[in-house]
Parts: C-alpha cells; structure tokens; sequence
C-alpha cells in the first residue's frame, strides 16, 4: 500500500493512520520518528499509545540552525519521556562534518552524494534513512530486524517506511523494505 500524504504539518494525520495499520499488520517493534521541536513525536506517541511499539524520536543537535540551542521544546520533551519515548539528539548521519567541509572549502562529499540521491524519492525518505543511521547507531534500535521510520520536509510527517537498518559504517547493509506513504514531493509523474 502506498499513499501520499501533504506536505508539512497537514501530512501527518494521514502518516498516523498509515503507521497505525502496518503496526496492526505485526512483525514491527520499533517506531523511529523525526522531529524537530517534538510535537510530531509527540503526535506519534499520542496515537500509537495503545500499540505494542517502542517510539524513538530523533531531534536536530545542538547548533543546527544557529548557535548553541536545541531545537526540540522542553515541554514535548518531558512528554516524550513520560510516553517512555527514547530521544535521540546527535549529528545527522547524511551531513555532519561533511557538511562542515563542504561550507568551508567548496564541493561535495560522499555523505552529501547520498543524501541528494536519497531526496530522489522526496526528503522525507532521505530523512527516514539517515534517521534510522542515527538511531541505530545510538544504540536505540536493533540492526538486525526491521523498523518502521516515520520523516517529513521540514515539519510534520510525510513519509513512512518500513527498512532493516545498519550503522553508518555500514550504510550500505540498510535496506528499504516498504514504502508506506511518502509526500507528493516524491510522487513520479
């Protein structure tokens, strides 16, 4: 089943439902979610509260968008931690330093390759893949089954897949297993 879903905040009642099924469909233990100030995690955690799913909500580090501060709200946190939520906060897998170098002397690094490829298919799906990185690499998730990842294109949720993750010394094991719903961004013509 594939479905599109809006763009942004309008998407993620749509991403809830679709998440909500495949869940019901079994075989899924873990729910990886983006978020940046916490409410779409904390959407997730509201809607999925009555499912068997441990939810992993994955912010923006420190500084992403300027200075020292943290993106993700305290009040959206302290919810997520009484949901029993695990937060992620770490550089992302797709940019980090990379992204350091590319400001700093010009051109492309191979991290950046893969998140422009990624983006392909709609930044919701480069995001559900560099999040899954993250995760598992934090230790909050298994590498050795399949999770299902929720993303968007900038806030909100957009896209769900359902992938097998893999660390980021091992990105090219990660494997993308279904595509639930993704945004009309990633829509071919």
């Amino acid at each position: 089943m594939l479905t599109y879903a809006a763009t942004g905040p309008e998407g993620t009642p749509t991403v809830i439902e679709v998440v909500r099924e495949r869940l019901g469909a079994g075989g899924i233990e873990h729910v990886v979610v983006a978020t940046t100030s916490g409410k779409t995690a904390v959407d997730f955690a509201n809607a999925l509260d009555d499912l068997d799913a441990r939810l992993v909500a994955v912010t923006h580090h420190a500084g992403f968008r300027e200075g020292d501060e943290f993106e993700l709200e305290q009040a959206h946190a302290d919810a997520l931690s009484a949901a029993g939520a695990t937060i992620i906060t770490c550089s992302h897998a797709l940019s980090g330093v990379g992204r350091s170098i590319s400001r700093t002397f010009g051109g492309v690094t191979a991290p950046e390759l893969v998140a422009h490829t990624l983006r392909m298919f709609g930044q919701g799906m480069k995001v559900c893949v560099e999040i899954a990185v993250m995760a598992a690499d934090a230790g909050a998730i298994p590498t050795d089954r399949d999770v299902l990842c929720v993303g968007g294109s900038g806030r909100g949720a957009d896209t769900a897949v359902v992938l097998r993750p893999a660390h980021a010394g091992n990105l090219f094991d990660l494997r993308v297993r279904e595509v639930l719903c993704m945004s009309e961004a990633g829509k071919s013509p």
